[in-house]
């Protein structure tokens, strides 16, 4: 890379998108098209909640028919097309690939619907910069509406843009899908290991795979033998001073107090609200009034404790139709079956602690190979830095 000013101008999304030959506009309204509308096969019809990171989310995508496929074809994408949320969270948006052409931009989305004449515009690197610091500020920035902020054609067309020449565009596109093949790659390899770590739950704390060495049959007993629960204490936010004890809520650790009410390590799970969330705690800890705490550890091992509740499901003793409650009664005599002996208890959760390691050993490198990527985006989308084109002395 070479640190200096990069060649281009400023202009706006709107006049780039006209340069090519194509058009904004909104997708179809309400009235348009409704839900009665959509069929299991068909044409797909990317929505708000499909619009990832530059990517289309195809899981549970909505299709229509042929007949209104034809009858929205005012809609239909091309490569290179960029699909906008128009409400809500206004920054989404996702390019169109080559296999998903003809699909059909859908109700409560925008679409930057770009020509033919592209030798002077790459709409990858439109697509990149729309998810740029800049463009990013801009759109919260010059969104309407106070509750939820909202996007027409209008000030999607006003969105200022930095375009180099187009050669510059090219290598920056290079390099940025380069850093996200990098990510997309570890998102698979975290994947493959949570699938690997939910095979292995499924088997060792069902007995289904015995660990080397280990014999003994294992007991069976109501959960309350095993793992008494008990209600949090009460802490409203207003005396919680800052200290060194977590504060674990039906969601986790939201505070940090001066003073601790248990002994560390623990297992908690919510009491109300978040239901089926179980959280092991390391050192001494507040259990907030919306979570159970689990009592002893005599006959288990705090930490396969831990394990077996999370796979058990404690979501299934929830009750009541406005914010659920955790059933203890019913969670108290649900039975269970456990190794008898703590020292297969302690094996079987040192092979799940190891397969959680590995997982954030991944979850630490995703972490590195995205702020890598921002990094880039913020150097070569701004222009402080340009990469070398080929052709050009001195590059």
């Amino acid at each position: 890379m070479s640190r200096h000013a990069t060649q281009g101008e400023f202009t706006t999304l709107g006049e780039i998108v006209t340069r090519t030959g194509g058009v904004i506009q909104t997708g179809p309204f309400g009235s348009q098209l409704h839900a009665s509308d959509y069929t299991l096969l068909g044409t797909p019809l990317i929505m708000p909640v499909n619009l990832g990171d530059n990517e289309v989310i195809e899981a549970g995508i909505s299709r229509v028919g042929d007949k209104d496929a034809r009858r929205l074809r005012r809609h239909a994408l091309r490569k290179g097309d960029i699909v906008f949320s128009r409400r809500g969270d206004v920054g989404r948006r996702s390019i169109i690939r080559a296999e998903q052409t003809g699909w059909l931009c859908g109700t409560g989305c925008l679409a930057a619907r770009f020509g033919t004449r592209l030798s002077e515009v790459n709409s990858e690197y439109v697509a990149h910069y729309l998810g740029s610091w800049p463009a990013q500020t801009w759109l919260q920035d010059n969104a309407v509406g106070g509750t939820m902020p909202n996007l027409n054609t209008a000030i999607l067309s006003a969105l200022p843009v930095h375009l180099p020449a187009r050669a510059d565009q090219d290598a920056v596109v290079a390099v940025l899908e380069d850093a996200q093949a990098t990510v997309e790659h570890i998102n698979i390899l975290i994947a493959k290991k949570q699938a690997i770590r939910q095979a292995l739950m499924q088997q060792l704390l069902t007995g289904r795979t015995r660990l080397p060495g280990y014999r003994e049959e294992w007991t069976t007993s109501p959960l309350k033998d095993f793992l008494p629960l008990q209600r949090g204490f009460d802490l409203p936010n207003s005396q919680v001073v800052k200290g060194p004890y977590p504060v674990v809520y039906s969601n986790g650790i939201a505070r940090y107090h001066v003073k601790a009410m248990v002994k560390g390590p623990g297992v908690v799970t919510g009491r109300s609200g978040t239901i089926g969330r179980v959280h092991l705690v390391e050192e001494d800890y507040w259990p907030h009034n919306t979570s159970l705490w689990v009592t002893s550890f005599e006959r288990m091992d705090v930490t396969f404790a831990y394990y077996f509740l999370t796979h058990l499901g404690l979501e299934r003793f929830a009750s009541g139709s406005g914010v659920p409650t955790f059933n203890r009664n019913d969670a108290h005599s649900f039975e269970i079956t456990v190794p008898s002996d703590r020292a297969e208890q302690r094996a079987i959760a040192e092979v799940l602690s190891a397969a959680d390691e590995e997982v954030g050993i991944l979850r630490r490198r995703l972490e590195k190979a995205r702020s890598v990527k921002r990094g880039m985006m913020q150097e070569l989308l701004t222009g402080r830095t340009r990469l070398p084109v080929q052709g050009e002395g001195g590059e």
